[in-house]
């Protein structure tokens, strides 16, 4: 179990924070809006109303104990900037900060953050991927660039082994596992031709696969 503090209780904060907790985690949620913090104080460890822009306050809440904080503060540049320093100063061991453009993003990197997401061009990003990469089911951002896909076998691929098509040398795409309906072979068996009813996990960089699904042979 990781223990969490989110400051900032809007759509997305009040979201993680609720999410997290599901999830079995310690989470300690902050806002400044006291009404927010009421929304979710039965539903997180703990909910607090404190502005989290005085770094005296989050020393006094403890937020130095936590292993990760989220900031999600949102459009704000000036607060999420002072309140990612605070982290920083206080030696958070993992920042993560919500950006709502690029210049935002690179400065909350700037000041400390380990990383910034921008949550309308990931999802865009993700249905863009699906919508444009025939045969993507879902997929899991681990980066910028790289990600675990499940996606259905090209047609290209069908009757091949994994070991003949050599993706990993190749593409550098590596198979994680085979599912076939409710069966799954975790790590697969690169001998064994795969056929149209099988679904794979792939860890791979995105541009990777769209240039895959794109030619539609390896």
């Amino acid at each position: 179990m990781h223990s969490y503090v989110i400051i900032g209780l809007g759509r997305f904060g009040a979201e993680a924070a609720v999410k997290l907790y599901s999830y079995g985690e310690e989470v300690m949620a902050i806002d400044i809006n006291e009404t927010l913090v009421d929304k979710i104080a039965d539903r997180v460890t703990r909910a607090v109303a404190a502005d989290a822009r005085d770094a005296d306050v989050l020393e006094r809440l403890g937020v130095a104990n936590f292993d990760r904080a989220i900031v999600a503060v949102g459009s704000d540049l000036a607060a999420s900037a002072l309140i990612t320093m605070n982290l920083h100063s206080l030696k958070v061991p993992h920042i993560i900060c919500k950006a709502h453009d690029a210049t935002h993003r690179e400065i909350l990197q700037r000041l400390g953050a380990d990383r910034v997401i921008i949550p309308e061009w990931e999802m865009a990003d993700k249905l863009a991927l699906g919508l444009t990469s025939a045969g993507i089911m879902e997929y899991i951002e681990l980066s910028e660039e790289y990600g675990i896909v499940e996606m259905e076998p090209p047609e290209a691929w069908l009757g091949k082994s994994i070991r003949e098509l050599d993706l990993r040398s190749r593409y550098g795409i590596n198979v994680l596992a085979l599912r076939h309906g409710e069966s799954i072979s975790i790590p697969p068996d690169i001998s064994l031709p795969i056929d149209s009813g099988c679904t794979l996990t792939l860890l791979s960089n995105y541009s990777t696969l769209n240039k895959l699904q794109k030619q539609d042979a390896p």
